[in-house]
């Protein structure tokens, strides 16, 4: 058995998955990261410019989903879920590279992310470099 526990979740402009980009950098609006109040010190240390990885659990995905047309297009070939981006997929852990913009107590203001509002934020880690390894 395993536990997953949100530790926040996203708000944000987004709100069918109809009418969101499919990926951060293709027009998402800024959105915010709000982690609870068990979490404050582990956040401590996120500031504005810092780029992180936020996974989150794509909550209103389909776990039954093994093959998809990748982007929606049928004209591609069927493939794998786990050669693609799809968020539906066994265990729908999103992976969202941002860009965090601002930074008031537990809500963190970000650039590029797709996710849709309501969406439950299960990490964050930054994105390393060989300059920034910790």
């Amino acid at each position: 058995m395993y536990e997953l526990r949100p530790i926040g979740w996203v708000e944000s402009p987004l709100k069918d998955r109809q009418t969101a980009p499919k990926q951060g950098d293709e027009g998402a609006p800024d959105a915010w990261l709000v982690f609870d109040p068990a979490v404050t010190e582990a956040v401590r240390d996120l500031r504005p410019g810092a780029e992180v990885l936020v996974l989150t659990w794509l909550d209103r995905a389909r776990r039954d989903v093994l093959a998809v047309h990748p982007r929606g297009d049928p004209q591609r070939p069927l493939t794998g879920v786990f050669s693609t981006r799809s968020p539906d997929r066994p265990n729908p852990v999103g992976l969202h590279r941002v860009t965090i913009l601002s930074v008031d107590g537990l809500r963190m203001r970000v650039r590029d992310l797709e996710a849709l509002d309501g969406t439950p934020i299960v990490d964050v880690k930054p994105v390393l470099d060989q300059g920034t390894e910790r």
